[in-house]
C-alpha cells in the first residue's frame, strides 16, 4: 500500500524544479495513481497548489513533519507512466524543468479547470398518455422526434417557436428527458472519401519492410511524388486492424488540411487533429478523444507528438529533414529525438520519411541505427520535372536588373496560356542578410568557420553569428573588382506585385507569414488554389513542403542563393533540400513539369545536386565538409544566448564562456 507520493509543484520558479514528498490520507489511498492532478498545501503559508504526482512510495523517512494531499482534482490521470519516464529523460537531455515538459504532454487549459463542452439535448422518453395526450404537447412531441437529441431546450424555443414551459412541463412527468452530450470543438467537417489505392511494387516492399520485422526505427527515402502518404495510410490501416494508435506528424500546419482531408476521406472522421492554431478549448477536446480511448490516429503538428495514446503502434514523422519540427521555446526539443525516445519506451514504431533526408538520419541508416528504405521512382509512372538553372550574373550582363529571368517569364507566360498553374518560390529561411557581388556572385565568408557574414545596418559591418569576428564592408569585390557590391533580400509581396504588373489578368495567391496569421487561413489558401481560382502561389518555404497539386506544371525558385548564404553551417544542405522539395511540387499530374533555378552561384554543388535531384552525391560533399570542420553528427553544438539589463555583467560572463 502507498503511503507517500513524490509531487512536482505546479510553480515556474526554477528553485522548485524537484520532487517534494507528501502524505496520502486514508481516504484516497484506494484511488491514488501516478500521474493524477492534485491539490497540495505549499510554502510556509501552506497555499493551496496544484500538483502532479511523479512517484509513489510505500515508505519515507523525514525529520520534518510530512503534510498530506488535500484533494484528487480530475477523474483521469493527467500523465501516463510512460510520460513520466519520457519527462525524466527530457529533463535531462534538455536541461528543462519538470513543468517545462508537463505543460508540453498536457493540454494548458487543464490547470485553468477547462472542462468538455456539454449539451443538454432533449430527446423523447415515454409515449403522451391522459390529459398531456393533446396539444401543443403533441406538437411538440413530433417536433423533438423528428429531430432526437439534436436540439437543447432554448434551441428548440428559438428554432420552432415552442413553449420552454410546455418543454419542461412534459420532462417532469417523464414525457421527455435531457441527455448530457459532449461537444467537439474541433474540425467537424465531413470529407470526400479517399479510396485507397493499389500499392506499387516499391510501396509494398516498403510496407512489409517496417512490419515484418522486429527493427523498430526506419527511414523512407523517396522521391518527391513517390507515394510516401499512401504507404503510411496502408501502415495506419495495418495498425487499426492490429487495435493499435497512430501519430502522423507533418512539418507546417500548411499541410495539415491537405493531410486530414486525406486522412479523414479514408478512415473517417474519427481522427484527432493537433495543431498550435487549434483554441485552448479545442486542443483539450482533441487530447480528451485521445484520452478517452475515441480515436486511433491523429494528425498534427510537431506537439502532437506527446498525445496520450494507450497503445501507441507507429510514430510517423513525415518530411523528417524539417527545422520546423524543432521547438524554440524552452524546452527546446526536435521531434525527431522524441520519436526515439518514445519508439524505444513504449516499443512502438518510428517511421521518419523524406525526398531530402537529413545529413543526421541519412549518417544513422548507415551506421545501423536505423534501416533505410529507398525509393527512386514516382508512384504513378510520372517523370520528374525537367530542371534548368539560370545564371543571373549573365542575366545582369544582358541589362536585364529585375529579380526574373528571361527564361522564367516565358515559361509563365507559356503555362499561363496552358491554363497551368505555376510556383514561384522565395528561398528564404530568415531575416539574415548576406552581402554578394551581383556580377561574379562572390559572398563574403568568415576566414575562421566558412559560414556567411551577415550584414549590420547599425554598424555598416560585417558579423560572423558564429565567432563572432566583424570585418569593414568593402565597396569593391575583392574577387573581381567590380562596384556590384550589395546586400541581398527581396519579400514575396514585392514578388506578388511585380507579377501583377506583367501578368495583370494572372490571379495570384501569397502564402507567407503575412497571409497565414489568421485561423484556417492555410486551408483557405490550400483549398483555393487547388480548385483551380488562382493561376500563380507565391511562397516561402511553406509551399515546398508537401503540398499536391496535379496543375502545377511549373516552379520558379526566384533566388536560390538567399538560403545559400544565411550564416548557418546547414546552408548547404537545408538549399539543396528547399529546391529538390519544390521542384517535386511540379508534373505530380500527368503533364509534364519544369523547374527554373535562378541563382548567383551556378557552381555551388548544393544547387546542381538538387536540380539533377542527386541526394547521394550531395551526401558525400557534404559529409566530407561537416567531418572537417567537426560539424554535426561527427559532434553536438550548443548555443547559449545571454542577455542583461547591466551590460557590464553582460561582457563579464561573455568574457567567461568564451574562457572554457
Amino acid at each position: 500500500m502507498f503511503r507517500y507520493a513524490g509531487i512536482v509543484i505546479n510553480n515556474e520558479s526554477t528553485s522548485v524544479d524537484r520532487i517534494f514528498t507528501y502524505e496520502i490520507s486514508e481516504d484516497f489511498m484506494d484511488f491514488i495513481k501516478v500521474g493524477q492532478r492534485v491539490k497540495v498545501p505549499f510554502g510556509k503559508g501552506n497555499k493551496m497548489v496544484f500538483g502532479f504526482i511523479i512517484e509513489l512510495y510505500e515508505t519515507y523517512e523525514s525529520a520534518y513533519t510530512i503534510k498530506k494531499i488535500n484533494c484528487i482534482c480530475d477523474d483521469f490521470t493527467v500523465l501516463r507512466e510512460k510520460d513520466i519516464s519520457l519527462i525524466k529523460l527530457m529533463k535531462e537531455k534538455y536541461i528543462c524543468t519538470y513543468l517545462d515538459c508537463i505543460k508540453l504532454i498536457m493540454p494548458t487549459g487543464i490547470t485553468r479547470g477547462m472542462k468538455q463542452k456539454i449539451r443538454n439535448t432533449i430527446s423523447i422518453k415515454n409515449k403522451l398518455t391522459d390529459k398531456y395526450n393533446k396539444n401543443p404537447y403533441i406538437n411538440i412531441c413530433s417536433i423533438i422526434k423528428n429531430n432526437n437529441g439534436k436540439y437543447t431546450k432554448s434551441e428548440l424555443s428559438k428554432n420552432f417557436d415552442l413553449s420552454v414551459s410546455s418543454i419542461n412541463t412534459l420532462i417532469k412527468y417523464d414525457f421527455l428527458t435531457t441527455e448530457e452530450k459532449i461537444v467537439d470543438r474541433y474540425n467537424e467537417k465531413v470529407y470526400e472519401d479517399y479510396d485507397e489505392k493499389q500499392l506499387n511494387i516499391h510501396q509494398k516492399s516498403a510496407v512489409n519492410a517496417i512490419m515484418c520485422t522486429n527493427k523498430n526505427k526506419f527511414l523512407i527515402h523517396g522521391v518527391t511524388g513517390s507515394g510516401k502518404t499512401e504507404i503510411y495510410m496502408k501502415l495506419v490501416s495495418l495498425m487499426i486492424e492490429s487495435g493499435k494508435d497512430s501519430i502522423i506528424l507533418v512539418p507546417e500546419i500548411a499541410l495539415t488540411p491537405q493531410t486530414v482531408e486525406r486522412f479523414k476521406g479514408r478512415f473517417g472522421k474519427n481522427i484527432a487533429v493537433f495543431h498550435s492554431r487549434l483554441s485552448d478549448g479545442e486542443r483539450y477536446d482533441e487530447w480528451m478523444r485521445v484520452k478517452r480511448g475515441r480515436v486511433k490516429v491523429a494528425v498534427g503538428a510537431r506537439s502532437a507528438i506527446f498525445l496520450p495514446f494507450s497503445n501507441l503502434g507507429m510514430i510517423v514523422i513525415d518530411e523528417e529533414h524539417e527545422t520546423s519540427y524543432k521547438s524554440e521555446t524552452t524546452p527546446k526539443y526536435t521531434a525527431v529525438e522524441i520519436g526515439i525516445m518514445k519508439s524505444n519506451l513504449e516499443n512502438c514504431k518510428l517511421v521518419l520519411g523524406s525526398a531530402t533526408p537529413s545529413l543526421e538520419s541519412y549518417y544513422k541508416c548507415l551506421n545501423n541505427e536505423m534501416k533505410l528504405i529507398t525509393i527512386e521512382e514516382r508512384a504513378d509512372g510520372a517523370k520528374l520535372p525537367k530542371v534548368s538553372i539560370v545564371d543571373m550574373k549573365e542575366e545582369l550582363v544582358s541589362n536585364n536588373k529585375s529579380m526574373f529571368s528571361r527564361s522564367l517569364l516565358d515559361e509563365i507566360n507559356n503555362a499561363l496560356k496552358s491554363k497551368n498553374q505555376i510556383i514561384l518560390f522565395l528561398n528564404r529561411r530568415g531575416h539574415s542578410t548576406f552581402v554578394s557581388c551581383r556580377k561574379c556572385g562572390y559572398v563574403f565568408k568568415c576566414e575562421h568557420c566558412d559560414i556567411s557574414l551577415t550584414y549590420h545596418s547599425d554598424t555598416k559591418k560585417l558579423v560572423c553569428h558564429y565567432c563572432g569576428s566583424t570585418k569593414k564592408l568593402p565597396s569593391i569585390c575583392p574577387k573581381c573588382g567590380s562596384k556590384y557590391i550589395k546586400h541581398f533580400g527581396v519579400g514575396t509581396e514585392k514578388i506578388e506585385q511585380e507579377i501583377n504588373k506583367i501578368f495583370p489578368t494572372a490571379k495570384t495567391l501569397r502564402m507567407d507569414y503575412d497571409t497565414t496569421r489568421k485561423k484556417n487561413s492555410y486551408e483557405m489558401i490550400y483549398s483555393n488554389f487547388k480548385n483551380g481560382k488562382a493561376d500563380i502561389l507565391i511562397g516561402t518555404q511553406m509551399v515546398a513542403k508537401g503540398l499536391d497539386f496535379k496543375n502545377v506544371t511549373l516552379v520558379g525558385v526566384i533566388a536560390a542563393d538567399l538560403s545559400l548564404n544565411l550564416p548557418d553551417y546547414r546552408a548547404n544542405e537545408r538549399t539543396f533540400q528547399l529546391i529538390n522539395q519544390v521542384s517535386g511540387r511540379a508534373g505530380r499530374g500527368s503533364k509534364e513539369g519544369k523547374v527554373i533555378i535562378q541563382t548567383y552561384s551556378t557552381e555551388s554543388y548544393a544547387i546542381k545536386a538538387a536540380a539533377s535531384n542527386d541526394y547521394l552525391g550531395f551526401y558525400e560533399e557534404e559529409i566530407k565538409i561537416r567531418k572537417c570542420m567537426n560539424y554535426p553528427p561527427f559532434s553536438e553544438i550548443l548555443l547559449i544566448n545571454i542577455s542583461s539589463k547591466n551590460e557590464n555583467l553582460l561582457i563579464k560572463i561573455h568574457r567567461i564562456l568564451v574562457y572554457y
